[in-house]
């Protein structure tokens, strides 16, 4: 747990829970960037529009919301020590433009 990141979260850990958990695609049917801030940051492109390759490196196609977060915060939310609405209202997590009902769909993915 020590050694993870937002890359290997959204690479290796949201990838293999679509796998065992494919109902959670079809629920958000989305396209996401993540603009991860930081120095392990980056951008990320979660389509679950598409059967599986869910997650590329870049800001790929058009999306329906942009998430930024920090590196750190990002690990703390998924590691459960940083709730994801707390970082929200601290402006620690935005989403851009706010959908309520598609971020709601995105904790089920990220918690």
């Amino acid at each position: 747990m020590a050694d993870q990141t937002a890359k290997s979260i959204l690479e290796e850990e949201i990838p293999a829970l679509l796998k065992s958990k494919p109902e959670l695609a079809k629920d958000i049917n989305a396209v996401i960037h993540f603009n991860i801030t930081g120095d392990q940051g980056g951008t990320w492109t979660l389509d679950l529009t598409k059967p599986d390759n869910w997650v590329s490196a870049g800001a790929n196609g058009t999306p329906k919301m942009t998430i930024t977060v920090s590196d750190s915060d990002f690990v703390k939310i998924r590691q459960k020590q940083l709730n994801a609405q707390m970082a929200a209202m601290q402006g620690k997590l935005k989403f851009k433009p706010m959908d309520m009902v598609l971020a709601m769909k995105l904790g089920k993915l990220l918690s």
